[in-house]
């Protein structure tokens, strides 16, 4: 059961490095929603702590002496939500195969930390992933063509309809098949950088750079990184506009 936002809740540091628990903990003691339970610097230890103080959130290294961060996990059963804090990213894929919370690259940045506690503190049991709305500077895990990678909302330049996938076009020139439809990137955009210029597409209004006047009283967009423009259907075209009015 998720906890009301007013409530505290306990976490547990493991981490086999004494400096990096300790500059998490520092971190961790500037929200007031989170107390510190414990530390552990090994898998042994972690289980007795786990055992003795049953947190409600756990981050956990990955790379350590002896046992790892996934075979604790093998070795216990918790209800604790799981943050990972490692500096691999060739885990990030496993991570998210437990049932990860979220996955905290090191070093652990103040922003990137305020992030994760915000969502785990908001999160209602009833919240439905395909509807809640995105922020600019958020990101997704998901595959991205034949890779799976973590996806950043601000890298995104414009989306098109294949069926009911999508093809993400990115700032690096990069593009990859997603398993998402239009309907839920339109739902979870940010309305004020994302538009749907046609039925078939979404772009990122950052990436404009310029306009041109069509057949028919219709346009035409070109965006940075995209070899062909793009047609702004009439139905779609009155937003674009009063996006910029």
């Amino acid at each position: 059961m998720n906890k009301p936002a007013d409530t505290l809740l306990t976490a547990l540091i493991v981490d086999d490095e004494r400096l990096a628990r300790k500059e998490l903990i520092s971190m961790l003691q500037a929200f007031d929603t989170i107390e510190i339970a414990g530390e552990a610097d090994s898998v042994a230890s972690a289980i007795k702590q786990l055992a003795k103080f049953k947190p409600d959130l756990l981050f956990l290294d990955i790379q350590m002496p002896g046992k790892s961060g996934f075979d604790l996990l093998d070795e216990i059963e918790t209800d604790a939500k799981i943050i990972f804090v490692t500096a691999y990213d060739e885990y990030a894929i496993r991570a998210f195969e437990v049932n990860a919370i979220d996955y905290l690259p090191k070093p652990v940045s103040h922003e990137r930390l305020a992030k994760t506690i915000d969502r785990i503190v908001h999160q209602t049991p009833n919240e439905n992933v395909q509807t809640k709305k995105l922020k600019y500077s958020d990101r997704l895990f998901l595959e991205f063509g034949s890779q799976i990678r973590f996806l950043k909302i601000s890298e995104i330049v414009c989306i098109l309809a294949e069926g009911d996938y999508t093809t993400v076009w990115l700032t690096d020139g990069k593009k990859g098949l997603v398993s998402k439809p239009m309907k839920e990137w339109e739902t979870r955009l940010p309305e004020d950088l994302f538009c749907r210029i046609h039925r078939s597409s979404i772009i990122n209004t950052e990436y404009i750079e310029k306009v041109e006047k069509s057949f028919n009283d219709s346009y035409t967009i070109f965006l940075k990184g995209v070899k062909d423009p793009l047609m702004i259907s009439r139905r779609y075209g009155k937003k674009l506009k009063g996006m910029f009015s």
